[in-house]
């Protein structure tokens, strides 16, 4: 133990807990199949390899770790001793051998990240800290220990300096497309990621309920009485099913500059997946485990993903997902609706659901509030 009390190679004075553990768990346990996907894709990225070999050398992780060392507050057992705890206890259920410095910067907007090249590094914003109760945030734990299981901290490094990089170099001709290109597929795989490590933070929180209100309160603060689950998962659901084309593609520019889902749309794909057999499987111990990586087939994992993903399409209530599929299926309809326009795709109240309000024929502009950009 560190001098601070800073414990980060044992897993000494872990809380008693009454959850599940996981000893040797794979992070393939809990990823989403559109993340293992969207990384498939990314690392086929033209120029990719090059740009990700250069800037491994070349980023300042040592001024990162200095910079939080001297401007913000180090977790221990003496300073935010709760959160060591949790944090001790997340890396000790996903069996993370060594356990990441986490720090406490002062930061109004609730965030959360997991970055660094060599050896990851937790952040947490006080604004989080103060907005989440204790087992919530324990699933936000979870969740950036699962970023830390899964490697994802590197990718995520490398996201935020080209991000600031392309600010900087906005007025080269050209220079910029190409970093706009990767930053734009980072963020496509960074978005899917964020689905996988919800996925781990349930593991380790093992409350459902818990992860719900985290989520509802990053979307709609600290006012928990005023807001309810189940209602909030209808907005989920609306948001879906709702509209036509014109809605389809407006939430796909939507979410384009973000680094994260859109809240609701986590909710439900988080409850979707506890509600799974193959989350029932992992608490009951019947996961992969890290020993049996090195055996695993790329083609198998990229085919899976395929899979899910063709599984999403046909099950999807978007409009547009319903012409992929539809078009897919070589559906005989498909000229009138064509013919009738964009408002030949509106969507219909589904059968095995609440109606849901089609589109009016009225063009909304989009907010020129950006999104935020939270964990």
């Amino acid at each position: 133990m560190s001098e601070d009390g800073h414990e980060q190679n044992a897993h000494e004075n872990v809380p008693s807990r009454q959850r599940r553990r996981f000893p040797g768990i794979s992070s393939r346990a809990y990823e989403h199949p559109a993340d293992r996907s969207a990384l498939v894709a990314l690392r086929k990225l033209s120029g990719f390899d090059t740009v990700f070999k250069a800037l491994s050398g070349l980023l300042p992780e040592r001024s990162l770790r200095l910079l939080f060392l001297s401007d913000s507050v180090r977790v221990s057992d003496q300073q935010f001793s709760h959160l060591n705890d949790m944090l001790r206890d997340a890396c000790y259920i996903l069996d993370l051998e060594k356990v990441p410095p986490m720090y406490v910067t002062q930061d109004p907007q609730p965030n959360a990240m997991c970055i660094g090249l060599d050896e990851p590094i937790v952040v947490v914003t006080t604004g989080l800290v103060e907005l989440l109760d204790e087992e919530e945030m324990r699933a936000v734990v979870g969740h950036e220990v699962g970023h830390a299981l899964s490697g994802h901290s590197v990718y995520r490094t490398i996201l935020l300096f080209l991000t600031s990089l392309a600010l900087k170099v906005a007025w080269i001709p050209l220079g910029n497309l190409a970093i706009l290109a990767i930053v734009t597929a980072l963020r496509e795989w960074f978005r899917k990621s964020e689905l996988s490590a919800d996925r781990a933070g349930l593991l380790v929180g093992q409350d459902l309920r818990a992860s719900m209100r985290g989520l509802m309160k990053i979307a709609g603060g600290n006012h928990l009485h005023e807001m309810n689950v189940d209602a909030f998962l209808k907005q989920a659901e609306e948001f879906e099913s709702g509209g036509d084309l014109r809605d389809s593609v407006l939430k796909i520019l939507n979410v384009l500059p973000r680094s994260h889902p859109f809240t609701t749309v986590r909710a439900a794909e988080l409850k979707k997946w506890a509600e799974s057999r193959e989350y029932q499987r992992v608490m009951d111990g019947h996961y992969p485990r890290r020993s049996e990586d090195k055996d695993t087939s790329v083609t198998d994992s990229f085919r899976e993903s395929a899979a899910s993903y063709a599984s999403n399409v046909k099950s999807s209530k978007d409009p547009l997902m319903k012409l992929v599929s539809d078009i897919a299926g070589g559906a005989g309809d498909l000229g009138g609706r064509v013919r009738r326009g964009f408002g030949g795709f509106a969507s219909t109240t589904p059968q095995d659901g609440p109606p849901t309000e089609s589109a009016n024929g009225t063009e909304q502009p989009p907010t020129d509030t950006p999104p935020r950009d939270e964990d």
